[in-house]
């Protein structure tokens, strides 16, 4: 057994909350911001603490929206014709803004390292898993279709939050994601008529 340098627990306890408020900071001003407008300041301002540590506990403001990006990840693997992931999606958004993942669809990033890591996420999360629906249902060009489809939901979701429709915006989000889901399915919610 080794003997434990008294106050070690409680600095290490210090360095994970410090961590945390750092993360969690930055993942609310790039929600609110975008990456570009998110200064290291900010951050550190946010948080509670000196905006040097994020360099000590992510190395760069790249690195530490990297942290943000993968924390978003969670372990959803459904794509967002999925009526529960569409409605987490709106709901989200409705919660914290645009957030990371989505934000790289409407704002090109300056950052190379950060535009690149945020478009890989973006793909993997939203637009493979519709691509392999599509694949095995036989749609047509199942890549664009997919791409068109999650363009579409970031669109409708920025224009939620936006204020520039009323009645989308008063809206809740339940409302939005089914009514969302019906119009990509093709439902209209409207009687036949023969």
């Amino acid at each position: 057994m080794t003997a434990r340098t008294p106050g070690t627990a409680g600095r290490r306890r210090d360095a994970g909350r410090t961590r945390e408020a750092l993360l969690r900071a930055a993942t609310d001003l790039f929600s609110e911001r975008g990456f570009d407008r998110t200064t290291i300041r900010d951050i550190g301002e946010r948080a509670g603490v000196d905006p040097a540590l994020i360099a000590r506990y992510f190395g760069s403001k790249t690195r530490l929206y990297l942290a943000a990006l993968e924390e978003e990840r969670g372990d959803v693997v459904r794509d967002v014709l999925d009526p529960e992931r569409l409605l987490d999606i709106v709901d989200r958004v409705e919660r914290r803004g645009l957030v990371p993942l989505l934000q790289v669809a409407v704002e090109p990033l300056r950052d190379e390292a950060a535009k690149d890591a945020a478009k890989a996420a973006l793909h993997t999360r939203l637009v493979e898993p519709l691509v392999r629906r599509f694949t095995r249902e036989g749609v047509d060009r199942p890549r664009l279709r997919a791409e068109l489809v999650v363009a579409a939901v970031v669109g409708v979701v920025l224009g939620h939050r936006s204020g520039a429709f009323d009645e989308l915006g008063e809206a809740d989000a339940a409302d939005v994601a089914g009514l969302l889901l019906d119009t990509l399915s093709g439902r209209s919610g409207s009687p036949d008529t023969d």
